[in-house]
């Protein structure tokens, strides 16, 4: 298969769906030779922040001098975003290769009768496939929904770290924090360390229990390690950070927010239990980039994208606007997934800005997409505008932007990659 031809087998295997279990891609793995037990893992869950915390441990971890595979999702462009080795992402090609030699093992499984793995316990195979070959000193694996019974589960890590606890994807988690919390504590593991920013306390009762189940030695924020602001600008943040008893001054992030200091410390916190010095502590976090978190990309007008995509994720965006932003006039292109709490993350944003563009995320799950209007109406006197094609959606909005309004793009990653990739001009692969 070529390049293309693998990108719509991965597609295919969507119409299985979210089917969480470590049966088949402990089957799977296995007829692969067991790649996941040769590597060093990070393993990162949590209800928001986890990208961001995957990226700047990984640029901390390879200005330390390691070779570090880095695992994420949803991509934003292209599927080879998703596996990276030192920030170079995987080539089209050996795309192409391992998705061929997968298929045999997959094949085989079908034809005894074994359940057909989902995409992404695929493509978790892949990452795992490829990070083994490539012989990387250590993978940083984030979990793709909850955690323990999701596909990156199957690895024993040196650490796993959870960011945070929020309400999202109930339908797969439970309808409490305890229950979404004791989940995501899935992924620690007897004798390992773990981190966490998790400040519920609901969750972090949960995490507490799980870790003394497990022996885990844990490291909580505000406790083991926090962060102390010293500036922030639109060209970003310089803080302090305490880790037990060492002290790091004047680090430097350019992702905007205050939410990104608690992602960096839980990155910091990370590199000191991994060892790594204070030198490629503070390269790795200034050289960290993220796209469509708080991303400004146009100037006249501004032009911010982020992926807020629940309703814990847009409090945190809209405390966001208030500091960066609280005088500038907003329009609003929003498209949300109908498993989001939508009325909620409506009554969060809607407030703020004077105009909105409602458009429909390019998945499965958008649903009735269309209703996200209805329940922003009661807030927006001025206009309400419905368009289900993302580009002419991302068009609509930027007319109804006046040079000094701004606009801000928002949602499901699904539609907030297409809107970016009009807006840049980029193609989507």
């Amino acid at each position: 298969m070529n390049y293309q031809e693998s990108i719509e087998y991965l597609k295919s295997l969507t119409t299985f769906g979210i089917n969480l279990g470590l049966g088949r891609i402990k089957n799977l793995l296995s007829r692969l030779g067991s790649p996941e037990k040769e590597l060093n893992f990070v393993h990162v869950a949590g209800t928001n922040g986890k990208g961001s915390t995957c990226a700047m441990l990984a640029s901390i971890l390879d200005r330390s001098g390691l070779k570090v595979g880095l695992f994420t999702s949803p991509h934003i462009h292209s599927y080879t975003e998703r596996i990276r080795i030192n920030g170079r992402e995987i080539r089209e090609d050996e795309i192409s290769q391992l998705i061929t030699e997968i298929r045999v093992p997959l094949d085989e499984m079908v034809r005894e009768g074994v359940e057909h793995p989902t995409e992404f316990e695929v493509t978790t195979a892949l990452a795992l496939l490829y990070f083994a070959r490539q012989q990387v000193d250590i993978a940083i694996l984030e979990a793709g929904l909850g955690g323990a019974i999701d596909s990156t589960n199957v690895v024993m890590p040196r650490l796993s770290i959870i960011t945070n606890i929020g309400m999202d994807h109930m339908d797969y988690l439970g309808l409490t924090l305890e229950d979404i919390a004791r989940v995501k504590a899935g992924i620690i593991k007897p004798g390992r360390d773990v981190i966490t920013a998790t400040d519920e306390p609901q969750a972090i009762r949960v995490i507490k229990e799980k870790a003394r189940e497990e022996n885990a030695p844990l490291w909580e924020y505000g406790k083991d390690f926090q962060v102390e602001p010293v500036s922030d600008s639109l060209e970003g943040q310089i803080f302090n950070c305490r880790v037990k008893e060492t002290y790091f001054s004047g680090l430097k992030i350019t992702l905007l927010g205050q939410h990104q200091l608690i992602n960096a410390s839980l990155a910091v916190a990370a590199a000191v239990k991994l060892g790594v010095g204070a030198d490629a502590i503070r390269k790795g976090l200034a050289g960290t980039e993220w796209p469509c978190r708080l991303e400004m990309v146009r100037h006249h007008p501004l032009v911010v994208i982020d992926a807020a995509h629940n309703h814990h994720g847009i409090k945190v965006l809209v405390q966001a606007l208030k500091d960066y932003w609280p005088r500038q006039r907003k329009v609003l292109l929003l498209g949300m997934l109908a498993d989001k709490e939508r009325d909620k993350v409506v009554g969060e944003i809607a407030p703020l800005v004077e105009k909105v563009v409602v458009t429909k995320p390019n998945s499965p799950r958008a649903g009735k997409w269309q209703e996200v209007a209805e329940f922003v109406r009661p807030y927006v006197k001025k206009e309400v505008v419905i368009e289900e094609d993302i580009s002419r959606a991302v068009d609509k909005a930027l007319e109804l932007t006046g040079d000094e309004e701004m606009l801000l793009i928002t949602g499901s990653i699904y539609m907030v990659s297409e809107a970016r990739a009009h807006l840049l001009q980029k193609p989507i692969k």
